[in-house]
């Protein structure tokens, strides 16, 4: 949906603002399932990425459970700083997982590890869900990396603020990815651009070339376990974008 969002704001000039910007708006309220709508072959990958996901933890003896009409987290609405309406739909969100009894949330993304994790403390009264990343399950002595030569990207968000640099490492190291300690570096490496992508795309394509340049001087191939990251990154063809879960298998 990223993807066909940022064609979308680029084909017809919305972030520029005026008349453009208040088309868009309207056409998004009206049309947006259908304008939005990812290609077949996103989300084919999307759900491949997914049930390796679930096969990992099922492997690694966790019993998950999946709720059908889960409600999105709310992260870019605070990533954004539209915080008044964060705080009033995480109460909604924490209200859902109360009334089914939920009391762990396995996470599959860095955004909405972080938002879970630190943000939702912050702004809903009483919030004691156990939030864990799926990354925190992996047996890294079982992991069997299909790639090697690739470089890493890391998410902002996994590396500087949830202490998860080192753990990504310990799982694709049988992989033997090339390092830099500028480029890669736990506080050196550059920002993939998003999610700047929804109201700027041309500065988060500016910001997503930059840093693949830099990735592509160590490897053409490149590792994240963040799709925000992988969407920003893959849009610029300078680089062939892996999610984790694509290249690693218990």
């Amino acid at each position: 949906m990223i993807q066909k969002a940022v064609e979308n704001l680029e084909k017809f000039g919305a972030t520029r603002g005026g008349a453009a910007s208040r088309v868009a708006a309207v056409a998004a309220r009206y049309f947006g399932g259908l304008v939005l709508r990812p290609d077949k072959e996103h989300l084919e990958r999307a759900y491949s990425i997914l049930r390796s996901i679930y096969n990992m933890l099922r492997k690694s003896n966790v019993e998950v459970g999946l709720l059908p009409d889960e409600p999105y987290s709310g992260a870019l609405l605070y990533e954004l700083g539209f915080v008044e309406d964060f705080a009033s739909y995480a109460a909604e969100v924490y209200k859902y997982f109360e009334e089914r009894g939920v009391r762990r949330v396995i996470t599959v993304d860095p955004h909405t590890q972080y938002v879970l994790e630190r943000i939702y403390p912050q702004y809903v009264p009483g919030f004691d869900l156990d939030v864990r990343s799926y990354l925190e399950y992996i047996d890294v002595s079982r992991v069997k990396v299909k790639i090697s030569g690739f470089a890493i990207h890391d998410s902002c968000l996994y590396a500087r603020f949830l202490g998860k640099y080192d753990l990504v490492r310990r799982i694709l190291a049988g992989g033997n990815p090339v390092e830099d300690p500028y480029v890669t570096g736990r506080e050196t490496s550059g920002c993939c651009g998003g999610p700047a992508e929804s109201i700027n795309p041309q500065l988060a394509t500016k910001i997503a070339l930059g840093r693949a340049k830099k990735l592509a001087g160590l490897s053409r191939t490149v590792v994240s376990a963040c799709p925000i990251c992988l969407a920003n990154l893959s849009r610029t063809g300078i680089v062939e974008v892996r999610d984790l879960a694509e290249v690693v298998e218990l």
